[in-house]
């Protein structure tokens, strides 16, 4: 009865599931699976490829603009406005008809008074979530701008 059934099973299998046409449309499939795994192995060294050159793009564009500061700065230092802010800073020296005004250091109080007039409290009204919303979507933020 098992060897008649077995038969039987073996019968069904290979006229049913192991024909030619099955055999072909398993060699297309993976055919077209290696393909399609290709493809996307190529895409994703284009893309890292890319990400690379736009890398070395933006670093050669950093590089271009360093240089060109340096340029532009070397220019800087050859005018004759810095030579003599150069000679004024480090030497001291004035234009004629100038004169120089030498303060004491300030003292305590000075420097108090100072620090108190730069520190300004801004006091700020928390307003809800909700309510920021109502004024976004009926416009009452112009108003309260314009005013």
């Amino acid at each position: 009865m098992k060897k008649i059934n077995i038969r039987r099973i073996y019968y069904l299998a290979r006229h049913k599931y192991f024909t030619l046409n099955n055999g072909v449309i398993v060699i297309a499939f993976m055919i077209t699976a290696g393909w399609v795994w290709g493809s996307l192995g190529v895409m994703q060294r284009n893309y890292n490829l890319q990400k690379e050159l736009d890398d070395k793009s933006r670093q050669l564009i950093v590089a271009q603009l360093d240089t060109e500061n340096a340029k532009l700065e070397q220019r800087y230092y050859q005018t004759d406005e810095y030579k003599e802010l150069a000679v004024r800073e480090r030497l001291g020296l004035v234009t004629p008809g100038e004169s120089v005004l030498i303060l004491p250091p300030n003292s305590e109080a000075a420097k108090n008074a100072d620090s108190a007039t730069t520190v300004k409290k801004v006091e700020s009204v928390q307003v809800s979530n909700f309510d920021q919303w109502v004024n976004f979507l009926f416009g009452n933020n112009n108003k309260n701008i314009s005013s």
